[in-house]
């Protein structure tokens, strides 16, 4: 019989709250962008693990960021 707990778990700690860790700021795109999905959207923190006050700092960031055109508010343009 199997165990209850026969997947692989991921590491659930959030990636910002590490010593040492990147901050969060809107002119770093290329961070900003691994936490938007292919349509656009914002990646929810079941996801990406992100602990919740520094999801809502992500979150008005990308913001900040689309508002000044430095990230797309939709990916993908056609069907």
């Amino acid at each position: 019989m199997a165990d209850k707990k026969s997947f692989f778990s991921k590491n659930k700690t959030c990636p910002f709250s590490t010593e040492g860790a990147q901050q969060i700021n809107y002119k770093d795109v290329r961070l900003l962008g691994r936490f938007i999905s292919e349509q656009g959207k914002i990646m929810p923190t079941r996801i990406t693990f992100v602990s919740a006050k520094k999801q809502r700092e992500l979150a008005k960031a990308i913001k900040r960021a689309r508002f000044l055109a430095l990230l797309p508010y939709v990916n993908g343009g056609g069907r």
